[in-house]
Parts: structure tokens; sequence; C-alpha cells
């Protein structure tokens, strides 16, 4: 849209209306000024209940709306903040509040707007009503159609009132006066029913008691709210049938209008019903320098500052005044028919548009106008329109009536009749007696035009033989001057033969001096090219040689440092084994065995770290050299591509030096000079040679690099060794762990034996503490926990740090479930829940545990998921995660003592998992890398297994919901809709009760289309939450062969079904099916298509022309491989042509199928059934759903923020 052209227009607009331009400009100011005051705020001020402007944005707007209104800017800001209570005696100075600032701002606009609109009609209304003598007007009124949508408040309320009103006008209009029309003429007529809507009326504009007046009594209290509101209609429209309370609403209603069910929110019902008129704006704006301004609001004697006006009541009694003057006018309707809701044109919504038709009242008034009589004229308009059909009621006195009733008889009408002052008749009768007048009338002007015709034939010729004589001396003259022009162009002719000639030979001499400076400049050019061609060739080996003197340099430098590596760790190997030969030396004590195994585990974890610093050393190295070997094949194909061009110039310039010698050898003069020939070939001996230098440096390269993957051969040899001495000490740590933890039994044991034979006795006060060892153990104070933290030195200090440290994790762990309870969305196409949950149970140990509830609080969180099996929504959000969790628990978990060490050397771990916490989680980091490696206890595999079966259940409702929802289209997209079709023929209308769902169809694809939507709806909901690609594709499959044996089955069973109209429907179906099967991706779709093999091969079956020409090895063969005998007899001979009449297969054919049936028969493992199963059982295995997605598609999630934000859970971030 062009603002520019639209002012202008509106410009011209107000200039035709007699608006003048001192007008137009003081109307534009106040549309400014209003715009203006709709973006001034306010805020709280410094007293207590009042108000300013908001910011220096705010205090702009006001500025400039004072300014448009040419009115005093402070003035204005008091009026907007401050409100005069005028007494008996006095008047009061209130301040308001930010909220009563802004609705005085609101007031002001509208009254502003509102004075402005009123000028605006009155001065439109002058201006075109000129003649005040007038009776007679005629006016156009255009409405708002019927209004519902998402949110409906007090506009579409009163909108709706009006077509309510308007539609009742209609009704009592088209109906009850073209009724009266009929009975006041005493013709033969019934009366037609139509639909009133006089109860809606009563129930919205009743006074007392309709919603109008509740709601303006509700407005005149204090402190009501919208939800008393709603009460009171609650309260008293309880039993009308034509209002109603939404199920989950507090404080929404719905009214039953004629054209459908619509619900309004109360919220701002009273805001939007109050329209204060406040004496300190009329004041100030009546005091404006602007004398248009001043004139829209002139002196007014009010009490009050404010005064209380309704918009509905004021709207009601408006719309009262617009019906009085329908009634004293003759209104003609027009009906406005919106074919989609869309608002794209091509498009005709067949259902909506007959909802519009059925709610407006235009099927009755076309009922009417079928049945009545559309067309009726007075009998002396009727005589003098069709009186030259009858000429004799013309002529004749007759009176009018005896004349009509002539006329009607001399034209053989029927089914008219004669009222007291009409002739009635009925549609299509006034065309017939037009078509008879002006077939009448066309005769009489063929005679006149007979005559007029042959008068001017006898002109015309006269004329010719006159014009004939001229043309013949015209072209006498004519021949002789062509003569003439012939000698000239002769003359002509030699003259540009010979300028020709001349022209050729001056073209042959210029060919010739530009191929010879073409052969010049094509030498010199070959020249510069080959000197530029060699210094490219010298840049790229100096470029080659230093690439490679780099390599080699760093691959000794990297080969140094492996050693060095090596050698450091051999060295602290050997270290490690002696110091593990005094550690079993001193292996008497308890305390002892247990320092020696914290050194050995801190060795064996530096040794680790060794090798995995060497191993990714290695793997650097080895991806360093894959990428110098790959740079320096690139620069020697670009070398060997750089030849190939060389040598193609160069043989392109031989030739071309060829073809100029060939051209120059016409002219004597120019002398070839072969040196630069000899020259270039020099240069491309100079070329190869390099070439073959390039060659050997590769191929001294390609040894290097083998001498390199040998000498990796034996480090990987040196690092498995390694690792091999890592086990055993492994191992060994492992058998002192368990010596350690015997001998601590024994201890134990011989104290409790110590203390039984031991009389108690009291210990003197100067014992020292150092004395109070038995047996022989250090002191308590001297030992140390596994991670260096002094012991307790009595169980009574424990048990406080330990408890509070248990109360932490707890509440860690009820933080993980509460967030994790909710839906926290995806990251990286990854559930956040499901990675957040497997990296918690990582860093927290928990399926190292052998006891825990963590698991079954989990387990908790998907079991109501389970119970929301209505909302595919939330079934798919928890599918996919429960699916990622599952992947990454098969991925990880592995049973304990898998990795070579027996069962009975496992360290022993705490019952607890929150035990284990206390001492292991502190220094342990989830690698997200690569889901590594756990040694499981059984707790973790139980989980594992309840998730799984968590997983097919939800996979199962999915499939479930999905297959109750096509169920009801399949029933019907089996079969044509024929009753559609049937009742289109008659002229009836087709009503949506007998469809699914209330669904009204119109065409045939329409149940087929639905199908397909909801396949596309299923289809967006799975990929919205990253359901994994494997369980898409199994649920289509599935779902596709269910529709497969429901359509089956169904063509199979019922014998309607089993026709050729059908077999094309079902067709034209199930090639929208593969429509869009190819529209979605192959990792979704899958081979979802190839379930309905069964139906396609029957519906192909069907379509057939000529089956009896068609044998049994043809039909087994070729056209349905897949079907059974059973199947095929059964569609065979319940097969019917409802169109073309053709008949099935030959007898023979059939005699065929029952003879292989009988012989089947017999057959005990072959069922009897021709009925297809559905198969329900999930259709994968978890190794399949492990093996669809990499371990390292993890990476890089975001964890939630709601658990960052906690210190526990800052490992998230890592």
């Amino acid at each position: 849209m062009d603002d520019a052209s639209e002012y202008i227009i509106t410009r011209r607009a107000m200039d035709i209306v007699g608006i003048s331009s001192d007008e137009q400009d003081a109307i534009f100011r106040v549309v400014a000024a209003i715009l203006h005051l709709g973006n001034v705020e306010f805020s709280e001020g410094s007293e207590a209940d009042s108000s300013v402007p908001k910011d220096d944005k705010s205090q702009f707007h006001l500025r400039t709306a004072a300014e448009l209104f040419m009115c005093d800017e402070k003035a204005l800001e008091e009026s907007l903040c401050k409100r005069v209570m005028v007494t008996r005696g006095e008047s009061i100075v209130k301040n308001l509040d930010a909220r009563a600032a802004a609705l005085s701002r609101d007031a002001l606009a509208r009254i502003v707007y509102s004075r402005l609109f009123d000028w605006l009609v009155t001065k439109i209304n002058t201006s075109i009503g000129q003649d005040l003598s007038s009776k007679l007007l005629i006016g156009v009124l255009d409405i708002y159609g019927f209004e519902s949508f998402k949110t409906n408040s007090f506009e579409q309320f009163c909108i709706n009132l009006t077509n309510e009103k308007l539609q009742q006008h209609f009704n009592q209009h088209v109906f009850k006066m073209e009724q009266e029309e009929y009975t006041k003429e005493e013709i033969d007529w019934s009366y037609i029913q139509f639909v009133d809507n006089q109860e809606i009326l009563d129930l919205i504009e009743k006074k007392p008691g309709g919603i109008i007046a509740l709601l303006d009594e509700t407005c005149m209290l204090r402190n009501s709210t919208h939800e008393i509101f709603a009460e009171k209609l609650y309260q008293k429209f309880k039993g009308n049938l034509h209002f109603s309370r939404p199920k989950f609403s507090r404080s929404d209603f719905t009214i039953h209008h004629y054209a459908g069910n619509v619900t309004y929110q109360t919220d701002l019902f009273l805001d939007k019903n109050i329209d204060y008129a406040v004496n300190e704006h009329q004041v100030l704006l009546h005091a404006s320098r602007c004398s248009f301004v001043s004139s829209l609001f002139p002196h007014e004697v009010s009490a009050k500052s404010t005064k209380f006006t309704s918009i509905g009541s004021s709207f009601k009694q408006q719309l009262q005044a617009l019906l009085e003057t329908l009634s004293a006018t003759e209104p003609h309707y027009i009906r406005c028919i919106k074919p989609n809701n869309v608002l794209k044109p091509a498009i005709f919504e067949n259902s909506n548009v007959l909802q519009q038709l059925r709610c407006g009242g235009v099927l009755e008034a076309i009922r009417i106008s079928c049945l009545g009589y559309p067309t009726r004229r007075r009998f002396d308009e009727f005589v003098d329109r069709f009186g030259v059909l009858l000429p004799e009621v013309l002529g004749e006195s007759y009176d009018e009536v005896t004349a009509t009733n002539m006329l009607l008889d001399k034209v053989n009408l029927t089914g008219y009749q004669i009222g007291k002052t009409k002739v009635f008749l009925r549609a299509g009768q006034m065309a017939e007696l037009d078509a008879m007048r002006t077939e009448v009338l066309g005769c009489s002007a063929s005679k006149i035009q007979r005559k007029v015709r042959s008068y001017l034939a006898r002109k015309k010729f006269i004329q010719l033989r006159i014009s004939a004589t001229h043309l013949q001396a015209i072209c006498r003259g004519q021949i002789a001057r062509h003569y003439y022009d012939d000698l000239r162009r002769e003359a002509a002719s030699l003259t540009i033969q010979t300028c020709y000639r001349m022209y050729f030979a001056r073209k042959n001499y210029i060919n010739l001096c530009t191929a010879s400076t073409t052969i010049q400049s094509g030498l010199r050019g070959m020249a510069a090219r080959k000197k530029l061609q060699f210094r490219q060739h010298t840049k790229a080996a100096v470029t080659i040689q230093s690439f490679w003197r780099s390599y080699v340099a760093r691959s000794r430098f990297m080969s140094l440092k492996k050693a060095a590596i090596a050698t450091q760790c051999a060295w602290r190997g050997r270290v490690a084994r002696k110091e593990l030969r005094k550690l079993k030396m001193a292996a008497k004590e308890t305390g002892a065995l247990q320092a020696a195994k914290n050194k050995l585990e801190k060795q064996v974890e530096e040794l680790t770290w060794r090798l995995q610093l060497e191993k990714r050393m290695r793997t650097d190295m080895e991806e360093a050299k894959t990428q110098e070997n790959r740079k320096l094949q690139q620069q020697l194909q670009e070398l060997q591509l750089q030849s190939k061009e060389t040598k193609d110039l160069l043989k392109r310039e031989r030739e071309i030096a060829k073809e100029a010698l060939e051209k120059a050898s016409l002219v004597p003069e120019v002398q070839v000079d072969t040196t630069l020939i000899d020259k270039l070939t020099a240069e491309n001996e100079n070329l190869k040679a390099l070439m073959g230098s390039l060659e050997t440096k590769i191929d001294e390269t390609e040894q290097k690099f083998e001498e390199m993957k040998r000498a990796r051969e034996e480090w990987l040899k040196k690092a498995t060794d390694a690792e091999s001495k890592i086990n055993e000490l492994t191992n060994t740590v492992l058998s002192f762990q368990e010596k350690v933890t015997n001998m601590e039994a024994e201890n134990q044991l011989l104290r409790q034996q110590a203390l039984l034979r031991t009389p108690v006795r009291t210990i003197p006060e100067n014992t020292s503490p150092k004395s109070n060892l038995t047996n022989g153990s250090p002191r308590i104070d001297e030992q140390k926990t596994p991670h260096g933290t002094p012991a307790p030195k009595d169980y009574g200090s424990f048990g406080q740090p330990r408890a509070s440290f248990f109360e932490r994790q707890h509440e860690s762990v009820d933080a993980l479930i509460n967030c994790v309870s909710e839906n926290i969305g995806f990251s990286e196409g990854k559930p956040v829940a499901a990675i957040t949950i497997y990296k918690c149970l990582v860093h927290w140990k928990i399926f190292e545990t052998e006891k825990t509830s963590v698991f079954d609080r989990l387990i908790q969180i998907f079991g109501s998921a389970m119970q929301k099996h209505d909302s595919n929504e939330d079934l798919a959000y928890w599918l996919s995660n429960s699916s990622t969790l599952l992947i990454m628990l098969q991925k990880s978990l592995k049973a304990a003592g898998s990795t070579g060490i027996s069962p009975q050397k496992r360290p022993q771990t705490q019952s607890s998992f929150l035990g284990r916490m206390v001492f292991r989680s502190s220094n342990i980091t989830v690698d997200m890398d690569l889901v590594r490696q756990i040694e499981a206890k059984y707790p973790a595999f139980l989980f594992k297994q309840q998730l799984t079966a968590f997983v097919e259940g939800l996979y199962g409702m999915i499939r479930d919901n999905v297959k109750k929802d096509l169920s009801s289209l399949l029933a019907y997209a089996i079969q044509v809709p024929r009753t559609v079709k049937a009742s289109m023929v008659r002229g009836r209308s087709f009503g949506s009760s007998s469809l699914p769902r209330g669904r009204s169809f119109s065409t045939q694809g329409s149940y087929w289309q639905a199908i397909v939507d909801n396949l596309s709806e299923l289809l967006k909901i799975l990929q919205d939450n990253c359901v994994p690609s494997i369980f898409i594709q199994k649920i289509f499959t599935q779902v596709f062969s269910f529709i497969n044996a429901q359509l089956f089955n169904s063509l199979l069973v019922r014998h309607e079904c089993c026709s050729f109209s059908n077999g094309e429907y079902v067709k034209q179906g199930l090639a929208q099916l593969e429509v869009w099967c190819g529209e979605v991706k192959p990792e979704y779709a899958g081979s979802a298509l190839d379930e309905l093999k069964h139906i396609r091969q029957a519906v192909g079956f069907l379509v057939i022309f000529k089956k009896f020409r068609i044998s049994y090895d043809e039909i087994v063969n070729d056209l349905c491989p897949v079907l059974s005998v059973q199947q095929l007899y059964k569609i065979c001979t319940q097969y019917w042509d409802d169109k073309y009449n053709t008949e099935s297969v030959s007898e023979e054919v059939l005699e065929e199928m029952r003879t292989l049936m009988t012989k089947e028969s017999s057959d005990e493992t072959l069922g009897n059934t021709f009925l297809l199963d559905d198969e329900i059982s999930l259709p994968i295995s978890l190794e399949e759903i492990a093996d669809s997605m990499d371990a390292k598609e993890f990476q890089n999630i975001a964890p939630p923020q709601e658990l960052t934000a906690i210190p526990a859970f800052q490992f998230l971030k890592s």
C-alpha cells in the first residue's frame, strides 16, 4: 500500500464532501494527538496514590499532544493525573494513581475520537443531503459479519448482537412480508417455517434480566470484578437453552447464536462498558486555541465532574434506532459469503459455505423463491408488455384480468396464479414470455430490414459501376509508371555491382594484414606465458621443500618425545615394582597395607594417565602425518594438472601457429622465425625433468612413511606391554585390598575376645592416649582415608557430619527429580532430561551401588507419564527421553568382572549409594565425549529392564492412539460416499451427522486427505520431540500394516465394497499415501509403503477391464502374487461392476481355485481364515535401538539452567 497516494485520495475525498483545507489540517492534528496520547505511560509519583509520566518518552508524547491540541501542557498533565471533586461548598483536588491516570488518558482519547467522528458524520450528511424538502433517501449499511475468534471480548459481543438483530429483521422482511403478500392476494399457498432468534435477543437485551442490564448493574457497583459479573450470568441463565458455561473456565460464558456457539471472555467487559465523561477534559479542550478543537467541545453546564455512561446501553439504543430506520424504508439485502478461512483465492470450503448459507437464512429464501412466485406484475403492466403476443386484446375492450388470462392461455403457461391485483409467475416463466415477445418483434423487424437492404443494395451497385470506370483509368497510369521504375532499377544495379567488387578486393587485403598481426601477437604471448609458468613451477618446488623439511623436523621431535615418555613409563614401572615388593614385606600390619594400597592406586592412576597421554600423542602424530601426506598429494596433483595444462596449451598454440602460417603463406614478404619454437621445446624438456625429480621425491617420502609406520607398530607393541603391566599391578592391588579386609576382620574378632576376657577397670587420669593401643594397632589419628583426609577419632564424632552430607545428597537428588519431572526441552536435537539423568547417575556412581532408591523415583516419573495416554505430545516427549537414556545405558553398562578381574578379587562397595558418594563423588568427572563402560550392579540392570518395558509401553500407546484415530476414517475410506452424490442429484443437503467426528465432506478424497493429515500431524509431533528415527520408521510401518489389514479385510467382508468404482476410489487414496511417503524423508518412512501390498494388489485387480480373459497363472504370478487362493477366490466371487457392467473372471479360473482350495484344506498347517492379522508387538530389538545412535551425538548438550544454578551440579558444565 502506498501511503502517499492514499493520503492524496483522502484529501481529495474531503474536498469533495466540502471539508475546507483548514478543517482538514485540524482533523489530522486531532488524530495525531490521539495517537500520541496512546504512547503516554504513567508511573507512581512521590506522594501516596499519585502518578506522573513514566519517563522522558512519555513526557515527549504528552508535550506533543498538548501542542497538537493547542492547549496548556501542564493543564493537560494535571487533568490526566488529578481529579477535581466538587462538593457543596468547595472543590477538592484528588491525586490519581497510575492505573486511574491510564483510564483517564483512555477516556480523553475516546471522547475526542467520538466527537471527531460525530463531526465528520454530520459534515458528510450535510454535504450529501442538499435537498431538504425531499422525502426519499438512499442509505448504505455495511457491517461486519458474525465474529467468532479464539478470544472474544465485548467488541465481538456487540457485533454479534447487531448481526442477531439484522438477522431477525431479514427474516421478517424476506419470510413474513413475502408470505403476507401471498395471503393478501388470496392465492393458493402453504406457509414455510423458518428459525426465529427472538429468544437470543431477549437473553442479551431484555430489561431487566438481560446480559446488558446485568453488565450495567455490575459496572455501577463499587469493587465489582468480571468474576462477579460472570457468576451473576451463571445464576441468572442457568436453565436457558441458549446460554451455557464452559467446563474449564470460571469467568467465560457461551451464547448459542443463530450462526453457531461463541464463547466470550469477561475479563475486559466491565472496563470496556464504562465510559466516563470527565469535566476537566471538556473544559481544557473547550479553552483550546484551535477553533476546530474548541468547537468539538462546546460549553456544557454539568454539576458533576464525571458521569457514568454505559457503552452497552448506548449501543443498544443506537441499534434500535437503526432498526426503526430500516423498518421505515425498503431494504435490499446482499449476503456476502466467505469461501474459506485462509483468505486465499481459488479455495472453496464446502462445509463452511454451507454453514454460512444455513445461518444466514439464504437456503430458506431460496426455497421460498423455488416454491413461490418470484415474478409478479400488475395486470396493466403485464398487458402493456406482452400484448404483442395477442394483438386482439389491445384492439378490443377487454378488462385487464380477462386479457391476462387470454395471453397466458395463448402461450400455454402452467403453474401461474392470478391474484387480486397482480399475476404471479413461477421462476423462468417471465424469461419464456420475453423470448416469445422477442421472437414476434424479430419477425416484424425482419420484414423492415428486407426492404431497407434491397434499397441499399441497388444504391451500392450504381456506386460500384462508377467506381470501376475510375479504377481502370488509374490502373493504366500505374502500369506506365512501373515500366519507368524498372528502367531506373536496372541502371542502379550496375552501379551497386561496381561498388561491391571494389569492397570485396579491399576486404581480402585487410584480412591478410590482420592474419600476419595475429601470428606475431600469438608468438609473443606464448613466450610470456612460458616465462610465467617457469616462475610458478619454481615457487611450487620451494613450497614443497619447505613443507617437507618442516614435516621431517616435526616427526623427529615427536619420535624423541614419544621415546622419552616410554622411557619414563618403564622407569616408573620399575620403581613401582620395587616399592610393591617392599610393601609385601611390610604387609603384616593393617596400616602399612593400607598405605601401600593407596600408593599403588595412585601409581596405577598415573600409569593409566601416561598410557592415555601416549595414545593421544600417537593419534595426534598419525593425524599430522595424514594431513601432511594429503597436502603433498594435493600439491603433486596440482603440479600434474599444471603440466597437463601446459602440454595442452603448447598443443593449441602449435595448432594456431600452424594455421597462421598457412594463412601467412599468401603474403610472401612475411618470414617465420623458428628459434622461438625451439626455445619452447627446450623449456618443455626442462619441465619434464622437473616432473621426474618430483616423482623421485614422492617415492622417497613414501619410503619414509613406511619406516614411520613400522616404528609406530613397535610403539604400539610397547604400549600394549605397558597396559598388561598395569593390569597386573591392578590385580596385585586388589589382592592386597582383600588381605587388608581379612586382617581387619581378624583384629576386630581379637579385640572382642579380649574385652570379654579382661575385667573392667578404671584407667588412671595420667595415662597417655598413646598407650591405649591393642594388638599393636597404629593410632587412630594417624590413619588416613583413601583420599588422604584424617579419619575421625571416635564413632560419636563421625555421625553428625556424615548425616549432614547425606542430607545434602538427598537435596541434590530431589532437585534432579523436580527438574526432570517437567518438560525441559531439547538441545542439539537430543532430550536434555535423559542426558542430565545419565550424567548425574554416572557422577554419583549410582550404577555401581548395590542398594539405592534413586531408580525407583525415576521409574515413578516415567510411570506418571504413561498415565497421559491420550496426549501423543506427552507420550512422544517421554519416549524420546526414555529411549535416549536406554541407548546410553545399553552402550555403557556391563556386568561386574567382565574386564578380566574375577568376582572374588573385586573391591567391596558401599551398600548405600549416598555412602559411596561420601568418598568418591568429589574427584569424579563424567567424560561425555564417549559413553564409557561402567561395571554395574544388579539394581542398574533391573532399572534398565524396567526402562525397556516403559519404552515398549510408550511406543505401544502412541501406535494405538494413531490406530484409534484412523479406524473411523478407514471405515469410510474403503467405499465411495454415494450418499453425497445421490443427495446432490436430488437437490437435498447432506448433513454432517453421519460422518465421523461431525465432519462434512463433499469430495470423495476428503477421507483420504484426513488420513494423510493425521499421518503428517503424527510425524510433526515425533520430529518436534526428537524421537529416534528408528522408532518413527517402525511406527509408520505398523500403522501402514494396520491400514493394509483394515482395508483388505473390509474389502473381503463387505460385499458392497468389492466393486469397480470402489477399486478406483481406494486406488486414488493409496496414491495419496504414496505421494506422502515420497515427500517424507526415507529415514522416517522407510519401507512402510511395502506394507500396503495386499490392498494395492487387490485394488489393482478390481480396476482391470475384461477380467474373463485373464488366466489363473497371470493372476497368481503377475497381478496378485502376495494373495492366497482363498483371498483371490473371495474377491472374484464378490466382485461386481457398478460402472461398466463387466463380468468377473471366467468359470474355469474359479474352478481351478476351488480345486486348489480343496487340496490345501487337507493340510493342517494352513489356516482356514482369509483375513489379515495386525502385528502389535514391538518389531525392534534393544541392539537395533542402541546401534541407531552414535555416542558422539551426545556432545555439546546444554544442561538445564535450573540445575546449573545449584553448586552441587556444577559438574554438568564440564
